[in-house]
């Protein structure tokens, strides 16, 4: 007969296996999520993608990313790829959703990566990506092809 050890939470009576702990490997399937939202809403054309690594500084989630969509229609819009793509590509829902009916900030909960899509001047109020700027950020870039110039305006 084989035991395994078993960590205990002092609240409650909760009782976690070593497993359940975060591992670098759950740290990267976290990370694809938020990546594969910022690609989706990159896809129908978000503008100022930003990726903040919440992980040591909130326990609600690890990862958050904030991308604006021009108009609440195209708020809507990106936060239906980012659903789509991330059902297709992981196989997960979002556990909450949050502000589809006006569009004005939509807020998509996956636990692991929240996702805030904002029109812009939803952003500039609530600011969120300044609100966490003691977190870890970097704008999300898509990658370009090599070979392939960048387009310039």
């Amino acid at each position: 007969m084989t035991f395994s050890r078993r960590r205990v939470c002092r609240i409650g009576a909760t009782r976690y296996p070593d497993v359940a702990i975060s591992t670098d490997l759950t740290d990267i399937a976290t990370r694809e999520l938020a990546v594969i939202a910022a690609q989706a809403a990159d896809a129908k054309k978000a503008s100022d993608i930003v990726i903040v690594d919440m992980r040591g500084v909130v326990a609600y989630t690890d990862w958050l990313v904030v991308a604006t969509g021009q108009t609440s229609r195209q708020t809507k819009a990106i936060a239906e790829e980012v659903r789509k793509r991330i059902k297709e590509e992981t196989g997960r829902f979002a556990r909450r959703t949050e502000g589809e009916r006006e569009g004005e900030w939509v807020l998509l909960d996956y636990l692991d990566a929240v996702v805030h899509v904002f029109t812009p001047q939803s952003r500039e109020f609530y600011r969120l990506d300044r609100l966490w700027r003691e977190a870890p950020q970097e704008r999300y870039e898509p990658e370009v092809p090599e070979g392939i110039a960048p387009v310039t305006s």
